[in-house]
């Protein structure tokens, strides 16, 4: 499709306004949302000032050209200001949708709610950023002085890791799907580590390589892959190496679709053990228009040796995947799910799972009389997404914390991931049911441990008016204790 047929069938509203403020409308309805909107001005920036090689061509390089390249994930390229030019009203669209389905890139935390700048690998643009593309576009896209153009971002044919080339690869079974079939679940087996030692994991990344020609053209992200996602876990293998001890399983982030890679806290490594095994125990296998073969291949890279975790105890998951009721064509659908906290918690990442009516998911810490909204992100089953924390901003929350999840729903035909908005859903594995799960992952800690973090996250704010939402207790008064023999803490 050309970007002259795009527009037409956009019919985008932006372009009938001029460059402004507009306030975030937090509404769940996917045909209630307003875009964000800024005046490049308010930033002690002239409009006319804006082009393509000092301004544009840098925020295209940070935050989208890894999938906007030849063989990328992208449907066109951005490599250049001849590909970029045509598609200037589409960008200015697509980036100010910023936190809802749609929106580009593909980061969906909502800025102006909670925990807003506290993530590993944040790669969403910010309000000067929307502002300037926003003034590029409506100014009519020039190129400005081409020897100011940064150098262009150079790939290898080959798939490159995002995170750096791996210490070790495990590489999965090869599987075929049709090119027209229905979808397929099931087992595809184990995939020895080789490790002859245990090793606490750093980060795992997992891709799919398949024999798709890397310049052939797809409308959208599924349609480069067979893979819908992996649910995997790992463990010691039995004598005979045909299955896990179930005693040692670990389990490990889930793959999907546009989600990205995994890099564990410093605190906080996965073991992976020796003579163990990746077992791939519930793939969703879809066909994509073109009979294709493919597998996952798992990039690992791990702590030095001698690390030992600070925290290994895992924490409770949210959400509720099995009592729901979705009612069909009604927007605003909210579906809620509470956890007490057993134990001092700090939450590592936040990870909404919903399927197709899913637009938006919230997390809240109740504590006595406060309630906290720890952050709220924009859903797209297009591009599932995880949120880490980083050490320093994760949200610290003690025992007798009520933790609520929030998901919303929108069955209007105004939902484009929608098969049919007459349809009433309930739980279910397949993306025409649904679900609701947090699939990020929190550890526990000890007393001690709990007031260790907050002692340290006090240690960074100015005064008692500098708050930090995801630490409700960090200025509360230290608790003084007395030793009691025989007693734990």
């Amino acid at each position: 499709m050309t970007a002259r047929k795009i527009l037409a069938f956009l019919s985008i509203p932006a372009l009938m306004f001029s460059t402004m403020a507009l306030g975030q409308v937090h509404d769940a309805s996917v045909a209630n949302h307003e875009l964000h909107y800024y005046d490049v001005a308010d930033f002690n920036m002239q409009a006319g000032d804006i082009t393509y090689a000092d301004h544009i061509a840098p925020i295209l390089q940070d935050s989208c050209i890894q999938c906007h390249r030849p063989g990328g994930g992208g449907p066109m390229s951005f490599m250049s200001y001849e590909e970029v030019r045509p598609w200037a009203p589409v960008i200015m669209y697509r980036t100010a949708i910023r936190d809802r389905m749609g929106a580009m890139p593909p980061w969906y935390v909502e800025k102006d709610i909670g925990i807003a700048e506290g993530f590993e690998s944040d790669y969403s643009l910010s309000d000067q950023e929307l502002a300037m593309i926003q003034a590029w576009a409506q100014n009519g896209a020039p190129r400005g002085n081409p020897d100011n153009e940064p150098p262009p971002m150079v790939f290898s044919d080959s798939d490159e890791w995002t995170l750096g080339e791996p210490e070790l690869v495990l590489v999965g079974p090869d599987v075929s799907r049709p090119a027209i079939g229905p979808d397929w679940w099931g087992d595809i087996g184990l995939v020895p580590t080789g490790l002859t030692e245990d090793r606490y994991v750093r980060s795992i990344e997992v891709r799919e390589v398949n024999d798709i020609p890397a310049d052939q053209g797809t409308n959208t992200v599924g349609g480069r892959y067979i893979f819908h996602h992996m649910t995997y876990s790992s463990g010691v293998l039995s004598e005979d190496g045909t299955y896990v001890d179930p005693e040692t399983r670990v389990s490990w982030p889930i793959h999907e679709v546009g989600r990205n890679a995994d890099r564990f806290p410093d605190s906080a490594g996965r073991l992976l053990q020796a003579n163990s095994a990746l077992h791939l125990g519930a793939a969703h296998l879809h066909s994509n228009g073109r009979e294709t073969t493919g597998h996952l291949e798992f990039g690992i890279q791990f702590f030095p040796r001698g690390y030992a975790p600070k925290y290994t105890r895992r924490g409770p998951r949210t959400g509720n995947g099995i009592d729901l009721d979705v009612v069909p064509n009604r927007a605003n659908q909210a579906l809620h799910n509470y956890v007490v906290l057993q134990n001092h918690t700090k939450i590592m990442a936040f990870e909404p799972h919903l399927h197709a009516p899913g637009v938006r998911m919230c997390l809240e810490a109740i504590f006595g009389h406060n309630q906290f909204t720890l952050n709220c992100v924009g859903y797209d089953h297009n591009w599932v997404k995880q949120y880490i924390y980083k050490e320093d901003k994760a949200p610290l929350l003690p025992k007798g914390t009520i933790l609520r999840t929030t998901a919303y729903m929108d069955t209007t035909p105004a939902n484009p991931n929608l098969a049919d908005a007459r349809n009433w859903a309930g739980g279910g594995r397949r993306s025409v049911s649904n679900m609701f799960i947090d699939l990020g992952y929190s550890v526990t800690m000890t007393e001690e441990q709990f007031q260790e973090e907050m002692a340290a996250r006090r240690a960074t704010m100015k005064d008692r008016n500098d708050y930090d939402v995801g630490c409700p207790l960090c200025w509360a008064p230290v608790p003084e204790y007395e030793d009691v023999a025989g007693e734990d803490d």
